[in-house]
Parts: C-alpha cells; sequence; structure tokens
C-alpha cells in the first residue's frame, strides 16, 4: 500500500490543517466562476498574496475562482494533492521527492531562488552543543519529509558524520516548539518562520543554518491533469507570486509589517524572517529538476525512499 493510499480527503484535511476552513474569495463568488483552483499554503509569501486578493483579480476575468487551505508544513500539503483536496501549493526541496515516490501525480510549477538562510539547526541558550560534530547521539527534532531532513543529511555528511549518528525525533513545527521548549530533544531543524520564531521569543541559537550545505529553493506544484489543463492559470499564479517577492525585496519594513499581521506574529520576528531572504520566482527549468534529482538519488542511497525517481516525469507540462 503507497503511503498516501491510507488517507482519505477528509483525514487528510484533519490532520494537517493549520486552520481548518477553506476560504471561498469574495471575488470568486462576484463572478461565475467555470474553474477553481484550490490553493493550499503554509504561513509566509502565499499568506500575503492571499490577503491581498489580487491573484483573485487576476483570475476573475477568466472565470477562475480560489480556496484558500492552510496547513502547518508541505508533506500533508502533498498528501492532499494525491487525493485531490487541493490543486496548488509551496513546499520545500524534499517533499515533492516523497510525494513522488508515494505515486503522487505532481508537477513543478515554479521555484524561488536559492534561499538557504531560512533553515538551520538551532539549540537552546547554554548548550554544550557547540559543533555540529557534537550532535552525534544527539536527539534532533523535524518535520519528517521536509526540507529540513535534506539540509540535516547534508549537513551531517559535511561533518563527517551519517544520518543514522543522530536520534531523529520526527515532529511537525508546533510540536517539535513545544519539545524544543521542554528541553525533551537537543536540537531542532527547522525554517522561517519558525526559526525567526524560536530565536526571538525562545532565545534559540543557530549552530548551523544551510548556506553552503544546500540551496533550499521553495517549489510551487500541481497535479498533472490540472496543469495540462489550466496552463493560463499557473502561469499567473507565479507571476502574482514573484509580484510579491519583488515588493518584499524592495519595501521590508512594509512587508514586515503586514506579514506580522498576516501570521499574528511580533513584528520583530518577520523583519528578521525577511532580511535573510532572497527574493524571486519563475518558471522550473532542467537545471533546476537536475538539483532535486540529487536529493533523490540521496533518499534513494540512505533508503528513505523505496525506488530511484526520474526527476523529469514531475517535470512542468511545458518544460522546453
Amino acid at each position: 500500500m503507497s503511503h498516501t493510499s491510507k488517507f482519505s480527503r477528509r483525514q487528510v484535511l484533519a490532520a494537517g490543517l493549520a486552520t481548518a476552513t477553506l476560504v471561498a474569495s469574495p471575488f470568486a463568488l462576484a463572478q461565475k466562476a467555470t474553474r477553481t483552483l484550490r490553493i493550499g499554503h503554509q504561513k509566509g509569501w502565499l499568506s500575503i498574496l492571499k490577503a491581498r486578493g489580487t491573484l483573485e483579480k487576476r483570475l476573475a476575468p477568466l472565470g477562475v475562482g480560489i480556496t484558500w487551505t492552510e496547513f502547518n508544513a508541505g508533506p500533508v500539503q502533498l498528501e492532499a494533492l494525491n487525493v485531490g483536496a487541493i490543486d496548488f501549493g509551496d513546499v520545500g526541496e524534499a517533499p515533492p521527492i516523497f510525494a513522488q515516490a508515494a505515486g503522487a501525480p505532481l508537477v513543478y510549477v515554479g521555484a524561488t531562488v536559492p534561499r538557504p538562510q531560512l533553515e538551520a539547526i538551532i539549540v537552546p541558550k547554554g548548550s554544550a552543543i557547540t559543533t555540529v560534530a557534537d550532535l552525534k547521539g544527539k536527539k534532533i527534532a523535524f518535520n519528517k519529509g521536509s526540507n529540513v531532513q535534506y539540509f540535516l543529511v547534508k549537513l551531517l555528511e559535511k561533518h563527517g558524520l551519517k544520518y543514522g549518528d543522530v536520534q531523529a525525533i520526527y515532529l511537525p513545527p508546533p510540536d517539535a516548539r513545544a519539545a524544543f521548549q521542554k528541553g525533551a530533544v537537543d536540537a531542532w531543524v527547522i525554517w522561517d518562520p519558525f526559526l525567526a520564531s524560536a530565536q526571538k521569543t525562545l532565545d534559540a541559537q543557530i549552530l548551523a543554518d544551510a548556506a553552503g550545505i544546500v540551496n533550499n529553493r521553495g517549489y510551487y506544484f500541481t497535479s498533472r491533469d490540472f496543469a495540462t489543463q489550466n496552463t493560463d492559470v499557473l502561469k499567473i499564479a507565479i507571476q502574482e507570486i514573484n509580484a510579491i517577492d519583488s515588493w518584499i525585496a524592495k519595501n521590508k519594513p512594509a512587508a514586515a509589517a503586514e506579514l506580522a499581521s498576516v501570521l499574528g506574529l511580533d513584528k520583530s520576528v518577520t523583519e528578521l524572517y525577511l532580511s535573510r531572504a532572497a527574493y524571486g520566482t519563475a518558471a522550473v527549468t532542467r537545471d533546476i529538476l537536475g538539483e532535486q534529482q540529487v536529493i533523490a538519488d540521496t533518499f534513494f542511497d540512505l533508503k528513505l525512499i523505496p525506488k530511484k525517481l526520474k526527476l523529469l516525469h514531475a517535470a512542468p507540462v511545458n518544460l522546453s
């Protein structure tokens, strides 16, 4: 049985949503929608896009309505895609690899520029762990199947350790934060804005970020069926996401305030988050798929996925 086949649509949405409601845009309601784009998203760029309603305005003339569903992490978004609950979402490097290995019909739509400083391994203030080598035998929390899992693999490798040299504690971000705060784990591998929040509110210390280790691109995905029938919709979605990128890059103080309001975080957290981000989103290329192929090969070698993958099977439908 595949990993995804164990989940019904209801179970996926109940287990993985940060908010349990699907919100239909007023722009969508004002139009007689003949198509619907169901977006799954994590806290971040797409939260701003949702709050502004600019994508709804672009798509309304095409008769396209939008629903939004918020998730805590990428893997469950891809579960939702696999059971037909969403059409589009944002994710890190690793979750699409696991999803493709499990048979999900995903295709890549867009990719960000590399953003290595947006993920890191952190330790409590005053921890005896001061180098990556000190992680040997320690309990490390992270979201299974997420981008930080690949970062951890490559970080350990760079410092002469193997993945099996540490105790992997699989926890989603809220549970990992609680475990980290009470000292139930020795370290936590996490991404922004959870990373910035831990630094600002828990006084967590960065042991190492992903700079020089992995690219940590963000990806946007859809299903092959949706991509085949809605190339116009997806093209506009990536354009609007890149427009948000461009605006944030030029207006960081205002963006930090807007993101703080959208996410319910203190502005100091979003300021830290945006200060180390890189900006730009575009179509996926063969070279970018090559980066993902390296990740897939690494996971197969570690027996984290059951079979070798060909990333071209998840290529955009209009890849040149």
